[in-house]
């Protein structure tokens, strides 16, 4: 199909008439895909004191994104949009909770979820505001893809580039689609092991961001949020990269300040984590890894779902508590250059202590406690995945995550993640 035809299928599908006079660019610079996903996730705790064994959950997910152009004239307008389904393909009440679908009173996983949400946008030179559907990936409000359909954000968010390697973003989100529901719903805290209160519902969370690239090599950013009446979270960031010899050298350094907000409803809120990371890429080869500690009486504050921004953030845990002390190390190769493109391989180890079990639940921590210990966790994980490079299924892809977790303050964990991706350009 060809540009012209998906400006068509977004007018239609928003039940949007465009003006004859502006349809030139509303329909020529308009895009549409669809992603169909097939997602199993298994995750088993390796642990007596869990209630549940395991959280095992196959599914199909269909995603359906639409993007208008902007209409001629000094102000533009366009349309996009987001459609997603999920279709249960195996399940069980002893096994649900995966995040892939929907869990009823009973139980059960639904046989199937559904979400269409649009948005508006307009572009003014080279500011744009867009109002509806956001999937955001910003320092502190980073939409989270790892399950079967993404999490959406519902609010306003302008982004403007008025000044020359300035980029500065403000917003305010009202409320969120978790990846496992067809309901956008007040947004909530990451309870982090009992460390805060996952009942406390904000009114909605406002976000100021700058990032400025003084060169090629060097950009630094700010980024400031508060999610009302639960905290508020600052953020610093610099990234550095220098050719050295045949490769490249780089390296990140994330902080982050976070306390409470207003009435504090979710807990108290008190902490500073210092994130980094370090690197050299060689051909196919990168190989990273860096240091991260956590300060202050409380765990890292995030949102509930969303990505936390951190270089420890692993498949089953964030290794976020409160003062947490992490080393993380990482391998990536692309196997193009071995005479197989398409597939790559990455592998991480990540380790924690000096975790404080004071705010945490459960019967490990309340042994860490009596014995006046702090906890500990490590996780390694291995991502290999292939996409087809040509002929009918180009762009099909399939990807395996396997992960191990051991820990002395919660339940340790095997998770296994199979995952196959087609997109089609309508």
């Amino acid at each position: 199909m060809t540009r012209t035809c998906s400006g068509a299928l977004l007018a239609t599908f928003l039940g949007f008439t465009v003006p004859a006079i502006s349809q030139a660019e509303f329909l020529s610079d308009s895009k549409a895909t669809l992603e169909a996903r097939n997602f199993y996730f298994s995750r088993d705790f390796r642990s007596d004191s869990s209630t549940q064994s395991k959280r095992e959950e196959w599914a199909q997910g269909f995603i359906l994104r639409a993007q208008s152009g902007y209409t001629e004239g000094s102000v533009g307008f366009g349309l996009d949009a987001i459609a997603m389904l999920g279709i249960k393909l195996d399940s069980s009440p002893d096994r649900t909770g995966t995040g892939l679908l929907p869990k009823h009173g009973d139980g059960r996983a639904a046989d199937e979820f559904s979400t269409l949400a649009p948005a508006a946008k307009v572009k003014v030179s080279t500011t744009e505001l867009r109002v509806g559907a956001l999937t955001p990936t910003l320092p502190l409000l980073a939409s989270n893809y790892s399950r079967l359909v993404p999490q959406v954000f519902n609010g306003a968010l302008a982004t403007s580039n008025e000044i020359d390697n300035l980029i500065i973003s403000a917003g305010r989100i009202e409320q969120v689609k978790a990846r496992d529901s067809s309901n956008f719903e007040h947004m909530t805290i990451t309870p982090m092991s009992g460390a805060f209160s996952s009942a406390a519902i904000s009114d909605g969370m406002s976000y100021l961001g700058l990032d400025y690239k003084l060169d090629s090599s060097l950009v630094l950013s700010a980024h400031h949020t508060t999610l009302d009446d639960i905290y508020r979270k600052s953020y610093l960031g610099l990234q550095y990269n220098l050719p050295i010899g045949p490769g490249k050298a780089f390296t990140e350094l994330r902080y982050f300040d976070a306390a409470d907000d207003g009435n504090a409803i979710a807990g108290s809120v008190d902490n500073r984590t210092l994130s980094t990371n370090i690197g050299y890429k060689i051909g196919p080869h990168t190989f990273s890894g860096g240091y991260q500690k956590s300060h202050g009486q409380s765990a890292y504050p995030y949102l509930a779902g969303s990505d936390t921004y951190l270089f420890s953030e692993m498949l089953v845990s964030t290794f976020a508590m409160e003062n947490e002390r992490v080393w993380h190390a990482r391998y990536d190769i692309d196997l193009a250059a071995y005479g197989v493109p398409g597939l790559s391989f990455t592998g991480r180890y990540v380790r924690g202590d000096q975790v404080d079990p004071g705010q945490i639940t459960g019967s490990k921590s309340v042994k860490l406690r009596r014995e006046n210990d702090d906890g500990s966790e490590w996780e390694r994980s291995m991502d290999i995945t292939y996409v087809v490079q040509s002929g009918p299924l180009k762009d099909f892809s399939i990807r395996w995550r396997n992960s191990t977790y051991r820990s002395t303050y919660t339940d340790s964990a095997d998770e296994n993640r199979l995952i196959l991706s087609y997109i089609i350009k309508i």
